[in-house]
Formats: structure tokens, sequence, C-alpha cells
């Protein structure tokens, strides 16, 4: 009885994490803190709970921003943490400090403009995917409301980030070099 008893125990303490696994959502990428979504950029700290939408865009889970990628048209899909090089999504464009700010007709702004505008060719349908360190940075939420502000179609917010693909086992590599320098 008391082999049962552990035996449940600790099938309880685990079913988080299978269910987890189960159902494709990595780390906190599909968390609810109950925060409301903003409208406008959100100022320091930039480290703190986030919400589950994005207005003018669309959250993107690991396995829709995987699908995304092995598809037809793929996103560019952009890193916006700031500081050196760092371990992100093997692939990502990074633009650090893209996430900071404080409107949207900051200098940021236009920079930010600048540098999507040599990315995507001008093309503002293309598929653009933000992301940061984890469901926890508002800096890659930041950074889409900016390419909605843009007039930027097809914008994702990747809330789960480099801790959400890290978890999924996905291919990771050293950024060196802001995308646009």
């Amino acid at each position: 009885m008391d082999r049962l008893r552990t035996l449940l125990v600790c099938l309880a303490l685990l079913a988080p994490f299978a269910a987890t696994a189960q159902g494709g959502v990595y780390a906190d990428e599909d968390r609810d803190w109950g925060v409301a979504p903003l409208a406008q950029l959100r100022r320091p700290p930039y480290s703190a709970p986030t919400p589950r939408e994005i207005p003018g865009g669309r959250v993107a889970t690991t396995l829709e921003l995987k699908a995304m990628l092995d598809g037809a048209g793929p996103p560019l899909v952009i890193d916006v943490v700031s500081g050196d090089g760092h371990i992100s999504i093997a692939g990502a464009l990074w633009l650090p400090g893209a996430g900071h700010g404080t409107h949207f007709v900051d200098p940021l702004q236009a920079l930010f403009a600048e540098r999507l505008g040599k990315l995507t060719g001008g093309n503002k349908s293309r598929p653009l995917a933000f992301f940061c360190v984890n469901a926890q940075c508002w800096l890659s939420y930041n950074a889409a409301l900016r390419a909605v502000a843009l007039g930027y179609g097809r914008v994702y917010w990747y809330r789960g980030g480099i801790e959400s693909w890290r978890a999924a086992g996905l291919p990771l590599a050293r950024v060196q070099q802001p995308a646009g320098d």
C-alpha cells in the first residue's frame, strides 16, 4: 500500500511535465499570469510576467514556429536580447535593443524601421517572428509592437523564446554580429 501511495505521489508530481511535453508547450510559453495585453511599449522592468496575447500580432508556440520555419515562406526569426553575443535559435537574426524605448516615435523606432526595411527588402507582408529569453521578457513583445506600428502585417511574438526552444531540444547557435550592422 505504501509503495502504491508513493508511486501515485510521484506520478502526480510528474504529471505537469508529461502534459507539457504531450501538448507541445515548453517552459512557460503558455502560462497565464493574468497580465492584460498592452498596446503601448512596456517600460522597465523588462523582466516580468507577460500577457498571452499581443495586439495586432499573433503569439506563436514553439511547435508553431518550428512548423513555420520548416514550411514554405518561413518568417524572419529576430532575436532582440541585449548584450553581447549569446546562444540563440539557430539561424536567428539579432537586433539587440529593439525592444527598448519609450514610444513609437522615439529615435529607436526610426532605426528599427530602417533595419527591418533592409532585412525584409521593404516587404511589409514578410512574416516576422520576434523573441527574447523567455515568457517573462517584454523586449520581444515591444519589438513586435514596433513592427505592427510600422505596418508589418504578419507579426508573430514567440513568447517562449530561447528558453522554450532549448526545452524542446531544438537547434541553438551563438549569435555574434547584430543584423544590419
